[in-house]
Parts: C-alpha cells; sequence; structure tokens
C-alpha cells in the first residue's frame, strides 16, 4: 500500500498523520465530522474547553459505532439463520 503523510485540524491542532493513500478522503471527511460535531456541541452546550467538546463529540461517535456493530451482528444473525433455513428446505425438496 502506498503511504501518504496529510495534516488533519481537530480542535484548532494540526495532526500530521501517515496513512494508506486510499484512506486520505475517508481520514479528511472523519475529521471535518468531528470538527461539525463539536460546533454543534459549542453552539448548544455550556463548555469550559476544547476538552469537553473533544469528550462529547467522541461519545456520540462511540456510541453511533457500538450501535452499528449491535446492530450489524444481529442481521448477521438473522442472516445466517435464514441461510440455515433455506438449505434445509431446499435439502428437503431434492431428497
Amino acid at each position: 500500500m502506498e503511504k501518504q503523510a496529510i495534516t488533519v485540524i481537530i480542535a484548532g491542532r494540526p495532526y500530521r498523520l501517515t496513512i494508506n493513500k486510499k484512506d486520505e478522503e475517508i481520514v479528511r471527511n472523519a475529521a471535518k465530522l468531528i470538527e461539525t460535531r463539536m460546533n454543534v456541541y459549542s453552539n448548544n452546550y455550556a463548555y469550559k474547553d476544547q476538552q469537553d467538546l473533544l469528550a462529547m463529540a467522541s461519545l456520540q461517535f462511540a456510541t453511533s459505532t457500538l450501535n452499528y456493530e449491535k446492530e450489524a451482528d444481529f442481521r448477521i444473525h438473522n442472516l445466517y439463520n435464514s441461510l440455515v433455513e433455506i438449505d434445509r428446505l431446499i435439502t428437503e425438496a431434492l431428497d
């Protein structure tokens, strides 16, 4: 994989990262998403410093990730059970 050095700004600080070139767009979009979420929190809630905003944005993203993982696990489990049932029905029909 080809590596690339980029700089993203989060909470007013530059972060120099070395990433796979193919991941540049998603990393830049992630940094923008963090900034956007921090702006929403700064406009709607009282805070002492950027750390508070980062903590709230992190909590929101972690919660969303866990919910998506839970949903994906549920779907995979249901899909597996459905495929097992379809296989059983096909096997019965062919016998």
